[in-house]
């Protein structure tokens, strides 16, 4: 990755402890892009402990899983925090790293989502919420592709996902204390699929007014 004035804005990339962990990857043999590699298995962690925890009977078993998945989540966002910090302030970017930027990012929301769904029992839904994340990504780096800012516009960007996602892996976790099965995550996967087809909307009507000249 390398910086372009494009990054998203996070409050967490200013904190001392994401700038010191940032120090010691950078002094470390750890290049930017094998963890940007490492986002993309930490979200099919994720994606497997969804599946997986939706269709298990076991309480105990579901509870820890969801967990996992939560934590998955978050790893996946830690990745992406850290690649970009990697590279730029640390100063080990590569030709190849806007790839490694982007791309995992893609297949990890895939995986996450997808799997998200098969767990709640609504493949369709895990897909298609998929589907969504992939095209808010896409109006983003049309409008780069275009000459213009990336658009890093919500209410249901990237961190915005998981962060609803995490949230319901943890409810869904406590499900059992009383008596349910999956309605939180179903739920959940229904606000973020109508929130995220929203941000794509709201992003491509940005664009298209500043393709015309409009503010």
């Amino acid at each position: 990755m390398s910086e372009t004035g494009n990054r998203r804005p996070l409050t967490s990339r200013d904190t001392g402890l994401a700038q010191a962990i940032a120090r010691r990857l950078a002094a470390s043999p750890v290049t930017p892009n094998l963890i940007s590699q490492a986002s993309i298995a930490a979200a099919a962690l994720s994606g497997a402990a969804f599946w997986i925890g939706g269709t298990a009977e076991d309480a105990g078993t579901r509870a820890w899983l969801f967990v996992l998945a939560a934590l998955f989540c978050q790893l996946r966002l830690a990745c992406n925090l850290f690649d970009g910090m990697v590279a730029v302030e640390g100063g080990k970017g590569t030709p190849d790293g806007g790839f490694w930027n982007e791309f995992p990012d893609r297949v990890a929301d895939i995986l996450i989502l997808a799997g998200a769904g098969y767990g709640a029992g609504e493949p369709a839904l895990g897909w298609a919420l998929a589907s969504l994340a992939l095209l808010t990504a896409y109006v983003r780096e049309l409008g780069v592709s275009t000459g213009g800012p990336a658009d890093f516009a919500g209410p249901m960007a990237k961190p915005h996902r998981m962060a609803a996602i995490t949230a319901a892996a943890l409810l869904t976790a406590l499900e059992p204390l009383w008596g349910g099965h999956n309605e939180v995550l179903i739920v959940a996967l229904w606000i973020i699929a109508i929130g995220t087809g929203f941000t794509a909307l709201r992003r491509a009507v940005r664009l298209v007014r500043r393709m015309r000249g409009g503010s």
